[in-house]
């Protein structure tokens, strides 16, 4: 009986830590995705606001000078308008793709651990 009790509990100490390994590399690739999603949205606001200092000159240069010179800046603006547009759109989809900050195979896995055990006990 001794035995039993030794071995169950050796078991129940690999099955924690396993679970405890599980979550912790579900929750390194999620991390690593809310990263990547950080990174672009933080991108997409220094291009964005490089995109305000160009509507700033383009309107400056339309007050200012003719038609070609605020044109370029309108240009310049527009192309920076869209490269912050597309970063954002990337950053907003990895962000989506990481899911809930939940390690949601583990808990799964704990819980089906947890009927294993007690379907066990009641044998």
């Amino acid at each position: 009986m001794g035995e039993l009790v030794q071995r169950a509990s050796r078991q129940l100490t690999e099955l924690v830590r396993g679970e405890l390994r599980l979550a912790q590399a579900e929750m390194s690739e999620k991390g690593k995705r809310y990263g990547k999603g950080a990174g672009l949205f933080g991108g997409a606001g220094v291009v964005g606001f490089l995109m305000a200092q160009a509507m700033v000159a383009t309107v400056i240069a339309a007050l200012a000078a003719a038609l070609p010179v605020w044109a370029a800046g309108l240009i310049v603006t527009a192309v920076l308008g869209m490269i912050a547009a597309v970063m954002a759109t990337s950053g907003k989809k990895q962000v989506d793709r990481a899911g809930p900050a939940v390690p949601e195979q583990t808990v799964e896995s704990v819980k089906a651990d947890v009927a294993e055990i007690k379907g066990s006990a009641h044998r």
